[in-house]
C-alpha cells in the first residue's frame, strides 16, 4: 500500500465511525452484517464503565479526528516512505474505550504492522474496528494482529500502564526500541474569572468516562479566597452521574473513608472535593491546591511535568488547552508528548 491508500482507508473509517449506528452504514453489507450494536453492549457488559455513551462518544471522537484534512495536515510534518514494515507489539490499557488507537493509527499510517495485545478490560471495540478497517481496505489483514498469546516476535513495544508495570515494561522490553508510558493526570488551573460555560465545560474534562484516563482533570489549581460556588453551578450539568451504581459505589466508600479519617471535604451530593498535593484523585474526587501567582503556579506546573498530560485552563500559560477539549484530542497531541510517528521512521533508519 502507499501512503495515499493507507490515508483513504482511515479517511472511509473516519466517515464509517461518525455514522456508526445509522442508515449510512447499511450501505456495506459486510459492515452491516457483523451487528454493531451486540458488539458495543458485549463491550458494556465486559467493563462496566464502558457506557454506551462513553463509547459512542470515543467512536465519534475518532470519526471527526479522522478527516482527510486532519490526516494530511499530521503527517505532512513527516517523510513517510515505503520501507520493509517493522512489527511494532502494542500493550493496551484498558481505563477509557479505544484508549490505544491512536498507536494503533499511528503505526499502521507509516506502513508498519500492528501486533496489539488487549487489556481485558478493552477486548472488544478495537478489533472490530480493525475489522471495519480491513473490510474498507483488505491489504490491512496482513499488517493487523491481535493476541491474547505472550508476544515474542516484534521489532518494537509501545506499552501503557501504571508506574508500577512500567517498571517490568522495562525489565521484558528494554532491549527493543520502545515508549513506556506510567501514570499521568490532567490539571485545570483555574483564575476565578472564567465563565458559566468554561466551567460547564470543565465538567466534560472532569466526568467524562467517569475521570479514568489520563486526559481527564483530576485536580484544579484555584487561587486563595476562590469562590466555589460558580464552580459547582458549573458542574451541575453532570449531575446524572450519580446514578451510575459504580459511580456511586465509589462515591459512598471515598467519603466515608475520609470522613472516618476527618479529612475535610467540599461535597455537591456527587463529587468530593478534597485537597490535596497529590494528583490521581479516585474516583468520585477531585483534588484542588490553592496557589498565590500566576508565577507561582507555574513553577509548580513545570516542577511536576512528568505528572502532567494536559493542562486545561485560559490563564494564559505554556501549552494550555481550552476547557472542554481534553477529551478531544488532535492527532498530534502525542501522550506525555513522546511524538509516536518520529520513533516509528527511525525504526526503519
Amino acid at each position: 500500500m502507499q501512503l495515499k491508500d493507507r490515508i483513504n482507508a482511515f479517511t472511509a473509517l473516519g466517515k464509517f465511525l461518525r455514522e456508526i449506528n445509522t442508515e449510512s452504514t447499511q450501505e456495506r453489507p459486510e459492515i452491516n452484517n457483523l451487528n454493531i450494536e451486540s458488539i458495543l453492549r458485549r463491550a458494556e457488559a465486559e467493563n462496566g464503565w464502558f457506557t454506551q455513551e462513553n463509547i459512542h462518544f470515543a467512536l465519534n471522537s475518532w470519526g471527526n479526528a479522522l478527516s482527510e484534512e486532519n490526516l494530511q495536515q499530521w503527517i505532512s510534518n513527516y517523510k513517510i516512505e515505503s520501507v520493509e514494515p517493522k512489527t511494532v507489539a502494542i500493550i493496551m490499557a484498558g481505563n477509557v474505550p479505544l484508549v490505544g488507537f491512536h498507536d494503533f493509527l499511528s503505526i499502521l499510517i507509516t506502513g508498519n504492522k500492528a501486533l496489539a495485545k488487549l487489556s481485558s478490560n478493552d477486548k472488544t471495540i478495537l478489533p472490530f474496528i480493525g475489522q471495519i478497517l480491513i473490510s474498507i481496505e483488505p491489504r490491512f489483514k496482513n499488517y493487523i494482529e491481535f493476541t491474547d498469546e505472550r508476544l515474542t516476535t516484534f521489532d518494537a513495544v509501545i506499552a501503557t500502564g501504571s508506574n508500577n508495570t512500567a517498571r517490568y515494561f522495562d525489565y521484558y522490553f528494554g532491549k527493543y526500541p520502545n515508549i513506556i508510558r506510567k501514570n499521568r493526570n490532567s490539571v485545570a488551573v483555574l483564575t476565578g474569572e472564567e465563565t458559566e460555560e468554561d466551567l460547564k465545560n470543565l465538567a466534560d474534562d472532569v466526568f467524562r468516562y467517569f475521570g479514568l484516563g489520563c486526559r481527564n482533570v483530576s485536580k484544579i489549581y484555584i487561587p486563595e479566597g476562590y469562590d466555589f460556588e460558580p464552580f459547582f453551578k458549573g458542574m451541575y450539568s453532570w449531575k446524572e452521574i450519580i446514578h451510575n451504581h459504580k459511580y456511586i459505589n465509589n462515591y459512598d466508600y471515598n467519603k466515608a473513608v475520609y470522613l472516618m479519617d476527618s479529612f475535610p471535604l467540599l461535597d455537591n451530593e456527587f463529587m468530593l472535593l478534597k485537597e490535596d498535593s497529590g494528583f490521581s484523585s479516585p474516583i468520585s474526587v477531585l483534588f484542588f491546591e490553592k496557589y498565590t501567582s500566576k508565577y507561582a503556579v507555574k513553577k509548580i506546573l513545570e516542577t511536576e511535568a512528568d505528572n502532567i498530560q494536559c493542562v486545561v485552563t485560559k490563564a494564559g500559560l505554556p501549552n494550555e488547552i481550552p476547557f472542554g477539549k481534553a477529551q478531544n484530542p488532535e492527532l498530534w497531541d502525542y501522550a506525555d508528548g513522546v511524538d509516536t510517528i518520529d520513533f516509528l521512521l527511525k525504526l526503519s533508519e
